[in-house]
């Protein structure tokens, strides 16, 4: 049976701490992103510029902290499991621009073949642990911020990132640039989203690794 969660209560000043980190992180990326359509106009919103690199880092922080979780505090292996495979994907994903150009062409949709595959595999084979880890995570705050970055980048930024949409509000002044800077922003709100579900995760899984080191053989 996996670990369940203790039942230990939040405090009020590690929840306030948490919330004035999150915001303080938020704005550091929206300003982030100011300075760099003022002061990166050669690489503004490109794969070079602050907004995509960006994106690569907090995925590649998540990743982290997905095998941090997993072997060494040893929480929940199934769902960290295939968490893990889903950043990564989108992590590899991101650089398409550049596996394309530097390996070959199509290059980031056999690596993330080779990631999603076997990691579904093995939690398809692991089903009954899934399911029983999956009942504990999807009660978390981890989960319902994962599930709202999920959103956010993979349904929102899509459908608001829809040319025919800005086409229709700009009219005959269109210019793809708003678009992407639309696109590419809500995607690195939901990325990082994603990440905050993590740093949930983290210290959730902290809490039952010290549970279980408290608990009498």
């Amino acid at each position: 049976m996996p670990d369940s969660p203790p039942t230990w209560p939040l405090g009020f000043r590690s929840t306030l701490f948490k919330a004035v980190i999150y915001l303080l992180l938020i704005g550091a990326i929206a300003q982030g992103a100011y300075l760099e359509a003022v002061y990166l106009p050669e690489v503004r919103f490109s794969e070079l510029g602050f907004t995509e690199l960006t994106q690569s880092l907090v995925l590649g922080l998540s990743c982290l902290l997905l095998i941090y979780i997993r072997h060494v505090l040893k929480v929940w292996p199934t769902v960290t499991l295939l968490l893990f495979a889903f950043i990564a994907a989108s992590l590899v994903r991101e650089q398409d621009f550049l596996l394309d150009r530097e390996v070959a062409d199509g290059a980031w949709q056999v690596i993330v073949a080779l990631i999603i595959l076997p990691s579904l595999g093995w939690v398809i084979y692991q089903r009954r642990h899934f399911l029983e880890e999956f009942t504990h995570y999807s009660n978390s705050f981890s989960f319902g911020l994962f599930t709202a970055g999920v959103l956010t980048t993979y349904i929102f930024s899509r459908l608001y990132g829809r040319q025919d949409f800005w086409r229709v509000v700009m009219q005959d002044n269109f210019v793809r640039v708003f678009k992407d800077v639309a696109e590419e922003m809500i995607e690195l709100l939901g990325y990082s989203l994603i990440l905050f579900a993590m740093i949930e995760l983290l210290l959730l899984a902290r809490r039952i690794h010290q549970a279980r080191k408290q608990s009498p053989l």
